[in-house]
């Protein structure tokens, strides 16, 4: 499992910018259509809002990869 971490001072970061953070997709609007299509989890559980807060220890996955959010 791949872990990202957030930038200095920041709390979270939105699912689309770790998707694209990540290198999962190639663009926002790659996000935007990968989680209106249901295949974004996060903890287990299906998201279907780009702007969804992601906070460490956080988990998602997509097109089996995951991706742990650290500090």
């Amino acid at each position: 499992m791949e872990e990202i971490s957030l930038r200095e001072g920041e709390d979270f970061i939105k699912l689309g910018q770790l998707l694209k953070k990540a290198g999962m997709v190639g663009s926002g609007v790659d996000a935007k259509f990968v989680i209106q299509d249901g295949l974004v989890e996060v903890n287990g559980e299906v998201e279907l809002q780009r702007g969804k807060k992601i906070y460490p220890d956080d988990v998602v996955s997509f097109n089996g990869e995951s991706v742990k959010v650290i500090r």
